[in-house]
């Protein structure tokens, strides 16, 4: 007997939900698209207490393996860029916002177009990390530790080009997180801040590419935890070997800090205090040398009064000392900035080699930007590129001003012959800011790579002295009158890098990804025809 199933009910219709107006869906497919790059730029802002005054290293190696995490979920280069672009807003956003200061404050700039002139330098310097998410993109593959060396190889090229193209500007170098008590510190010595980056950048891929549950994860962990090892380990070899060593008896030496605000400086009304305030820091001062910081007279040498330099050369030289003085020095109907030498040793000079864009000098086609704003002494012309370290005492001091220091490479040309490098600077433009313990960490990194103590005169701070082994056993405090007495010997002996610059770790860079690129030449021969493969 044949019995028909039941017939099953029929569920009921679901009710639609009403479309939803244009308004909604735009808003709708744009947000979740820009929540990537929202990500990147706060992961480039959490770089920014990476370095000083903070100094939280670890934080380097978070910021960018949260970049490649995000890089991985992407699809394109375009992509890559788009990210990297964003994560170089947040850090430059967030790291160099001090320049605001002195073109609001000092240059007099309406403070709108002040905080976009600063956007618009930030948005310039995040095409370099855009560049480098670009790169890693393109030429991504393989395992963790290729991909590994792939950003960290993409990373250390525009990091360098950053610091090189249209003058440079190499400020907030992720290797900069580095130094001590970082355990990368070691490397300044053999591969500079360039190189430190790239191996901030081989862990922090690493440890993005390793953090996952998958299998593919799992197992590039254990070779990835080696490579760290072995990268860690090797800092902390090269942080204990001794490229320099001391050269003969420690030197007297008298950094002063007149910590004199800006809108005193040129003020005819305070000319006299001024002049004052230096003279009395120098007759106060017990060094064999004496230095008084960048621009620390209140006028050119021509407009001081008749007088003046003598009787600051006499201070010192009835001692036997020297003076160094950052100076204006009118040559030809152009000014240079300066430093001279007074009392024993008197009559030398350094003339700033690499002038600051937009402070010291207008770049092509930007004489625009100088009707917008009124800084004083903003046309200069630089110093020879070669110029002889200082002799004193018998030791050679290797000269550089304020935003010089920032090019690692530039400083070594002295090498070995200077035993003692001295920057004279004057920060007080950016007002009380991370511009002066930032500066003072540049110093550190210099110390380290060319092996040589990095004595710092500034007008209101972070006037210091920095050992080659990048450790600052004495500075003033900042925003504060005084004199810092030292004695240091010179030294002799040469770190690599001093002998190779930044020549190491870009051979190394274009090495990586050319064999990276080469190693995927099979795989993308196998996408021709049959008719151009036997060609």
């Amino acid at each position: 007997m044949k019995v028909d199933a039941p017939a099953m009910p029929r569920p009921a219709p679901e009710k639609e939900s009403p479309p939803l107006s244009p308004d909604a869906q735009k808003t709708g497919s744009r947000f979740p698209r820009a929540l990537p790059a929202i990500a990147a730029a706060l992961a480039g802002a959490g770089a920014v207490p990476a370095f000083a005054p903070l100094g939280w290293f670890p934080l380097a190696f978070v910021s960018l393996a949260l970049l490649v995490a995000l890089l991985e979920r992407a699809k394109s280069a375009r992509a890559g860029f788009g990210l990297g672009l964003a994560w170089g807003l947040g850090a430059f956003g967030g790291g160099i916002s001090w320049l605001y200061v002195v073109l609001e404050r000092y240059g007099g700039m309406h403070p709108l177009l002040a905080a976009l002139a600063v956007f618009l330098f930030c948005a310039y310097l995040a095409l370099y990390p855009a560049m480098a998410g670009a790169l890693y993109m393109r030429w991504r593959h393989g395992g963790a530790l290729r991909r590994g060396l792939s950003f960290a190889a993409a990373w250390l090229l525009a990091e360098w080009l950053r610091g090189t193209l249209l003058t440079g500007f190499p400020w907030l170098s992720i290797g900069y997180a580095q130094t001590p008590p970082s355990p990368l510190a070691g490397y300044f010595a053999l591969a500079g801040v360039y190189g430190v980056g790239a191996l901030t950048a081989f862990i922090a891929a690493l440890a993005a590419l390793c953090a996952g549950k998958s299998g593919e994860a799992r197992r590039a962990a254990l070779p990835a935890a080696a490579a760290v090892a072995l990268v860690l380990a090797g800092g902390w070899g090269l942080a204990r070997h001794a490229w320099v060593e001391p050269d003969g008896e420690p030197l007297s030496v008298s950094l002063l800090q007149p910590n004199i605000a800006p809108s005193l400086k040129w003020n005819p009304a305070h000319f006299a205090e001024l002049l004052r305030i230096n003279a009395d820091l120098v007759r106060a001062a017990r060094g064999d040398v004496v230095v008084l910081p960048e621009t620390a007279l209140p006028s050119p040498l021509d407009w001081l009064p008749e007088g003046y330099i003598d009787t600051l050369a006499g201070f010192v030289g009835e001692r036997g000392g020297a003076l160094i003085t950052g100076a204006f020095v009118r040559e030809d109907g152009h000014y240079r900035n300066a430093a001279i030498t007074l009392g024993t040793g008197g009559g030398q000079r350094y003339a700033k080699r690499h002038l600051v864009p937009f402070g010291e000098y207008s770049p092509p086609l930007f004489g625009w930007f100088y009707r917008l704003i009124n800084l004083p002494m903003s046309q200069q012309i630089p110093g020879a590129r070669e110029q002889a370290p200082f002799l004193l005492h018998g030791r050679r001091i290797a000269l550089n001003i304020c935003y010089e220091d920032v090019f690692g490479a530039e400083l070594i040309s002295s090498l070995p012959q200077a035993g003692l490098m001295l920057n004279l600077s004057n920060l007080a433009w950016y007002g009380d800011s991370f511009a002066q313990p930032q500066h003072l960490q540049i110093a550190r990194a210099r110390a380290l790579e060319s092996g040589r103590p990095m004595l710092r005169s500034t007008n209101t701070g972070m006037t210091a002295l920095v050992l080659p082994d990048g450790s600052v056993p004495a500075a003033l405090p900042a925003f504060s009158r005084g004199i810092l007495e030292i004695e240091i010997p010179a030294y002799r002996g040469s770190t690599p890098y001093a002998r190779w610059g930044d020549a190491l770790a870009l051979v190394a860079a274009i090495a990586a990804l050319s064999i990276l690129a080469l190693s995927r030449g099979p795989r993308i021969a196998m996408r021709f025809p049959r008719r151009h493969q036997d060609v």
